[in-house]
């Protein structure tokens, strides 16, 4: 019976996604006139003149690109239980998102049309998107394990409002009947206290029949681990012999599949790339055999990008999605059925496809080295690492680098802080092996290195195993999506680690 239904909402949902890859600019267009009008009598609507913006030009015109900061103010107005301020439905449901690079949390307005429309719509797709690409699977015969946050209640003038992780805030609303197909209970799924939290997902989680998990690599690879470690055994296939598929998202899988493959051996085991976010739901695999992944244009999302080289200047250019090419680095702007207006989420990404639009995350606004005019990214960091670990026969656990500038002492590189899964028997042959990836991947990065005039060759430091664990432990931020900066163009990060280890403040 339950079976039947999936087959039935697969059918019907497919045949959505199918009309939204065939008349893309029209999804897209009618969606701009939807957001416009549903907000030109809020706040923001009236300030900017909503009532009269009657195509794209003219929003780009009144409208200017935000990020946080500038809509901080609009967004704690929110917070203060105003309402019509930012979307014309009640919010009252706030997804608390915080960079390690800064101590100061950001607070995102999630509305009822946001959450129905994208975050779980995009839930009910990833289910029929994999279903689709493997309909022998037997998904639902067992349980499914979510590496969730935790989430608080609060009352403003006698209003209640919740914050937290927008996985737990999530979690907390699905429908009665999820509960019948995962694991652990929400009591322990929302705990706050992450590591009591992964003891008790260890405990609890392994004793059921479980068939997918979902989270960010990093903390579900922890969970994985400690459940080898209590259990004894040196395989998740032995512990769960049906799982089946990781969705997961967050963070780059490139540097954790290894380890993952490391430690689950079945054949049938299946890694989903997803593209979310506390701000929305993106994009979602859908081919089996690319990790390239379908942008979702029907999520009350309105997309506009703008070429990475207009980043920092006074007038910068964005165009909509019909204008894209493939092989563009883009900065990704939207806006949304939950109140951000040309929003720059952070995430550079590129065109893989343009019939279909489909994406690969190459990186972020603020995660990169350009000291020198290298212009390195993360997507090239990435790929130079596994190039690197496998010539070596190693794995990157985590990592993070910034460059070291010139000074009477020094000459300029880049400096790297690599936790490995076992000792390069090498160090000095793997950071060759890095540095020549590195100017394989990226020409300016390659001609700043030319007979080392600006460049010198990389410094790679080995750190011991979970260094960047109890560095982001000692910031506050274990769990949820909280993740280790991969690329900075300061030292701010990297001098913290250092010092954190300098002065022993962590277990080795």
């Amino acid at each position: 019976m339950f079976g039947s239904l999936i087959s039935w909402l697969i059918k019907k949902r497919f045949h959505q996604i199918e009309l939204f890859m065939k008349y893309p600019h029209e999804v897209q267009d009618e969606l701009f006139e939807k957001l416009i009008r549903s907000a030109q009598n809020t706040e923001w609507g009236k300030k900017y003149g909503y009532s009269s913006v009657n195509n794209y030009e003219d929003y780009c015109e009144r409208v200017p690109v935000s990020d946080y900061d500038s809509l901080q103010p609009w967004i704690e107005r929110v917070r203060s239980g105003e309402q019509n301020v930012l979307w014309h439905s009640d919010i009252k449901h706030f997804a608390k998102s915080s960079g390690t690079t800064s101590g100061r949390s950001k607070f995102i307005p999630v509305s009822s049309e946001a959450f129905e429309d994208c975050h779980y719509k995009a839930g009910k797709d990833l289910i029929c998107i994999y279903l689709n690409m493997r309909p022998e699977s037997d998904l639902f015969q067992g349980k499914g394990v979510v590496m969730g946050g935790s989430h608080t209640i609060n009352e403003i003038n006698n209003e209640t409002y919740y914050t937290g992780d927008l996985s737990a805030i999530l979690m907390n609303n699905l429908p009665f009947w999820v509960e019948f197909y995962r694991t652990p209970s929400l009591s322990i799924a929302l705990m706050s206290e992450w590591e009591e939290k992964i003891e008790k997902m260890a405990a609890i989680t392994m004793t059921h029949d479980v068939t997918n998990i979902s989270g960010v690599p990093s903390w579900s690879l922890l969970l994985l681990k400690r459940i080898l470690e209590i259990s004894g055994k040196t395989d998740i296939s032995e512990v769960w012999p049906n799982l089946e598929v990781f969705f997961h998202g967050g963070v780059s899988f490139l540097p954790y599949r290894d380890q993952f493959r490391k430690i689950i051996s079945s054949e049938k085991m299946f890694y989903m790339e997803t593209y979310n976010a506390s701000e929305g739901f993106f994009g979602i695999q859908d081919c089996p055999n690319s990790t390239d992944m379908l942008l979702m244009l029907d999520y009350g999302i309105f997309y506009e990008f703008m070429p990475v080289g207009e980043l920092g200047t006074v007038s910068p250019k964005t165009i909509p999605l019909h204008e894209v090419n493939t092989g563009v680095n883009y900065a990704m702007i939207i806006s949304t059925n939950g109140g951000l207006w040309r929003y720059m989420i952070g995430d550079t990404v590129v065109f893989t496809s343009v019939n279909p639009y489909r994406i690969k995350i190459t990186g972020r606004t603020k995660h990169f080295i350009n000291a020198f005019g290298e212009e390195l990214i993360v997507d090239n960091a990435e790929r130079a690492l596994k190039i690197a670990a496998e010539k070596c026969s190693t794995a990157v656990t985590e990592y993070t680098a910034a460059p070291v500038y010139i000074d009477d002492d020094t000459r300029a590189c880049h400096q790297w802080l690599i936790e490995f899964e076992n000792e390069p028997d090498n160090l000095g042959y793997f950071t060759e092996t890095l540095d020549n990836a590195l100017k394989s991947l990226n020409s300016d990065y390659e001609a700043k290195r030319y007979k080392d005039m600006v460049l010198q060759r990389p410094e790679v430091i080995s750190v011991p195993k979970r260094t960047f664990y109890n560095w982001l432990k000692m910031k506050g931020k274990l769990g949820g999506q909280h993740k280790v900066p991969r690329l900075s163009n300061d030292r701010l990060i990297i001098n913290e680690i250092l010092e954190m280890m300098k002065n022993h403040q962590y277990n080795p």
